[in-house]
C-alpha cells in the first residue's frame, strides 16, 4: 500500500512539474507578441492596424486549437495530443523570426497560436487527472501558475534587451520561446505519464464497445446545462481578463501616468496572478467552490473599482496587483472547476469547448476596449463597462455549482 502511494505521489509530481515548465513557455509565447511589438512593426513596417490583425491572428489561433485539441486528448490520448501541441507552436514561434512579409507572419502567428490553444486543455486534464479529486484545485493551481511566470520572465527579458538594437532584440524574444519547448518536447515523451484516468476509461470504452464520444454529448440530457452555464461564464469572464492583459499599459497612461508605469503595472499584475493561481487553486479544494467562486468574483470587482478610484501611483500598482490575482488566478479556478464539471471521457472536449467559447469573449474584449475608448469614454468608461461581465459571470457560477452539488 505505501509503495502504491508513493508511485501515486511520484506520477502526480512528474506530471504537475512538466506540465508546470510548459505553461511557463505558454506564459512567454503569450506574452511575447506584446513586448516585442515595437520591433516587430519597426522590421515588417507595419501600421497600427496590421499590427493588431498580428495580435488577433495569435487569439484566433486558439480557438480551433482548443476544439480540436480537447477532442483528440479524449480519443487517442492527452500525453499525445500535448506533444504534438507543443512542438507546433515551438515550430511556428520560431518561424516569427524567419519569415519576410506581412501575411506570412500573420499566418505562422495564426498556428503557434493553434498549438497553445490545443496544449491548454491537455494541461488542464494531466494536472487534474495526476491526483486525487480533492487535490485537482492545487494541482491545476500550480500548473496554471507558470503562465504568469512566463510572462514576467519574457517582460524581464525584454527589459534586459530594451537597450539593444530595437530591429534584432525582438528575435530573441521569439528564440527563446520557440527554443525552450524543443528542449521540453524530449522530457515529456521519457518522462511524462499519460493520464491513468484516460486509460481506464479507454479500457472501459473499448470493453463495452461503446461509441466514440463527440462534442453531441457535450449537450445531452445530463450536460447540456452544465455545457451552457459553463460557456456563458468562461466568455465573460476571458472578456474581461484579455481587457485587462491588452490595454492595462494602455489605461495608465489614459489615467495621466507614463508608459514606464504602465509597464511595471502589469509587473505587479503578473505577479498578482501567480499568487492567485496558486492561493484560490487550494481554496477550491479545501473550502466550498460556490463561495470560492463568490471571493474570486468579489476580488475582480474590488479591483475594478480600485483602479477606477485609486489617485496615486502607488495604489494604481496595489490594484493592478488585485486585479491580477483574481482575474488571471480565477481563469485558474474556471479551468480547475472544468475538471470537476466532466467525467474523465468527456473532460478534454469539455474543457476544451468551453476554453474556445472563451477566446471568443478574450477576442471581442479588447476590441469592444479600443472601441470605447474611440468613443471618448476614457479609461474609468472601459472599466466601468467590464462590470457588468463580471456580475453575470458570478451569478452563472454560483447556478453552476448548486447544479453540480445537486446531482
Amino acid at each position: 500500500m505505501d509503495r502504491s502511494v508513493s508511485l501515486d505521489k511520484k506520477h502526480a509530481t512528474v506530471t504537475v512539474l512538466i506540465c508546470f515548465l510548459i505553461a511557463v513557455i505558454e506564459g512567454i509565447d503569450i506574452q511575447a507578441a506584446g513586448v516585442a511589438a515595437a520591433g516587430i512593426k519597426e522590421y515588417f513596417a507595419l501600421d497600427a492596424t496590421q499590427l493588431g490583425l498580428f495580435f488577433s491572428a495569435g487569439i484566433l489561433g486558439l480557438l480551433p486549437g482548443a476544439l480540436i485539441g480537447g477532442r483528440y486528448a479524449d480519443r487517442i490520448g492527452r500525453k499525445k495530443v500535448l506533444i504534438a501541441s507543443v512542438s507546433i507552436f515551438a515550430i511556428f514561434t520560431l518561424g516569427t523570426v524567419w519569415v519576410n512579409s506581412f501575411y506570412s507572419l500573420l499566418l505562422v502567428r495564426f498556428l503557434a497560436g493553434a498549438g497553445l490553444g490545443a496544449a491548454m486543455p491537455n494541461l488542464i486534464a494531466l494536472a487534474s487527472e495526476s491526483t486525487s479529486p480533492e487535490n485537482r484545485g492545487r494541482a491545476v493551481g500550480l500548473m496554471y501558475c507558470g503562465m504568469p511566470i512566463g510572462a514576467i520572465i519574457v517582460s524581464l527579458l525584454a527589459a534586459q534587451l530594451a537597450s539593444t538594437d530595437l530591429a534584432s532584440s525582438w528575435k530573441t524574444i521569439f528564440y527563446v520561446g520557440g527554443l525552450l519547448p524543443l528542449i521540453i518536447v524530449p522530457l515529456m515523451i521519457k518522462f511524462l505519464p499519460e493520464s491513468r484516468e484516460f486509460l481506464k476509461a479507454q479500457q472501459a470504452v473499448q470493453s463495452t464497445d461503446q461509441k466514440q464520444l463527440s462534442y453531441k454529448d457535450l449537450f445531452s440530457r445530463e450536460y447540456a446545462p452544465r455545457t451552457l452555464l459553463l460557456w456563458v461564464s468562461y466568455f465573460f469572464t476571458l472578456m474581461v481578463v484579455y481587457i485587462m492583459l491588452s490595454w492595462l499599459p494602455s489605461l495608465f497612461t489614459e489615467l495621466g501616468f507614463s508608459r514606464k508605469d504602465g509597464s511595471m503595472a502589469m509587473v505587479y499584475f503578473q505577479i498578482g496572478a501567480a499568487i492567485g493561481t496558486v492561493v484560490l487553486g487550494m481554496l477550491i479544494d479545501r473550502c466550498n467552490k460556490a463561495y470560492v467562486i463568490i471571493l474570486m468574483y468579489v476580488g475582480i470587482l474590488i479591483g475594478l473599482f480600485s483602479l477606477n478610484s485609486a489617485t496615486t501611483l502607488n495604489l494604481m500598482f496595489v490594484a493592478a496587483a488585485i486585479m491580477g490575482t483574481f482575474t488571471i488566478g480565477g481563469q485558474g479556478v474556471l479551468y480547475a472547476f472544468g475538471s470537476f464539471v466532466y467525467p474523465t471521457h468527456l473532460r478534454g472536449q469539455g474543457v476544451g469547448a468551453a476554453s474556445a467559447v472563451g477566446r471568443i469573449g478574450a477576442m471581442m474584449g479588447p476590441a469592444i476596449a479600443g472601441q470605447l475608448l474611440a468613443m471618448g469614454s476614457g479609461a474609468t468608461g472601459v472599466i466601468s463597462a467590464a462590470i457588468p461581465c463580471i456580475v453575470i459571470s458570478a451569478i452563472i457560477m454560483v447556478l453552476l455549482t448548486r447544479r453540480l452539488e445537486s446531482t
